[in-house]
């Protein structure tokens, strides 16, 4: 964990600092003290302002809405926390596992995940200390969300080396904590401000709107009776005189169906990276802000 201070929090928002620290209830062992943990507040307040101290009031909300506990453990890994550590592989890595088989498929998911763990652990030392990709890691999504997205780039950035394209950025147009030249998919996948969060959610609630309006009304009706009524596989077969294997069989069908066109439209028309679909995922199950009522017309 970096020890520089990007600009130090006044006075004026200590209630605050105080009321995330206890939130965060990082475990003693974790050797983590609440001046440290600070640091770590101040260096993603000046990651999120650009580095200008924002008027106190500014700096209180945006501290309301940090994932605090996990922002206090990647800054325990990062320090070099052994139980911090031992919390975060029993927490993370079966998820890091499912999502990299998911991202990568069966064969290669196991090995993008492992290739993950030497630039969490942070091998490699600059002037005396290691360099965690932790570090880039400011609290504004879910760690499980942040670890998610920086799999997804990572794997593409592997894709466009292997086919000796251009990377999607310059890495060298871009330092992290310390002077140190922050990875392309650490910095493509780094939290994005909250207008860039609620943007995904938008174009993401848009384009599954689109293509749910767009189903043949069957495939709408059953998906209503499904999610909206809750109604299961054998009570909607009797409504629309269809065997309950059958309803099973199309309903998949249809998510397939409806995965792909959304993909298609960001990927496609909105010409989104791997990462930010990923993030438009993760955003929208965090918070699921859509009424697909009227979408789902409950009329054939």
């Amino acid at each position: 964990m970096s020890s520089e201070n990007p600009f130090s929090f006044s006075a004026a928002v200590a209630d605050a600092v105080e009321h995330c620290w206890l939130k965060a209830a990082a475990p003693a062992d974790w050797n983590l003290n609440r001046v440290q943990f600070q640091l770590l507040l101040e260096r993603s307040a000046a990651h999120r302002f650009d580095g200008k101290l924002p008027d106190s009031e500014t700096v209180q909300g945006y501290l309301e809405t940090l994932h605090v506990a996990d922002l206090a453990l990647a800054g325990a890994c990062s320090a070099g926390s052994a139980a911090a550590w031992d919390f975060f592989v029993a927490q993370y890595r079966p998820e890091l596992y499912r999502a990299a088989r998911a991202i990568a498929g069966e064969a290669s998911g196991r090995e993008l995940a492992d290739s993950l763990y030497a630039d969490l652990y942070g091998l490699r030392e600059r002037e005396g200390r290691r360099n965690s990709l932790l570090d880039y890691f400011h609290g504004r999504s879910k760690l499980g969300t942040w670890l998610r997205a920086v799999l997804a780039q990572r794997h593409v950035d592997e894709i466009r080396h292997a086919r000796r394209s251009e990377s999607l950025d310059d890495p060298a147009d871009a330092e992290g904590p310390e002077g140190a030249s922050v990875p392309t998919y650490a910095r493509a996948a780094n939290d994005a401000p909250e207008p860039e969060r609620a943007r995904f959610v938008a174009i993401f609630q848009v384009a599954l709107s689109a293509v749910l309006a767009g189903l043949d009304a069957r495939d709408r009706l059953r998906l209503a009776y499904y999610y909206v009524e809750r109604l299961k596989l054998a009570q909607i077969g009797k409504l629309l005189g269809e065997h309950e294997a059958t309803v099973s069989r199309k309903l998949e069908r249809t998510r397939r169906e409806v995965r792909e066109c959304v993909e298609s439209a960001l990927l496609g028309e909105r010409k989104l990276s791997e990462a930010q679909l990923q993030l438009c995922y993760e955003y929208a199950r965090e918070q699921w802000p859509f009424d697909l009522t009227q979408v789902l017309s409950l009329r054939e």
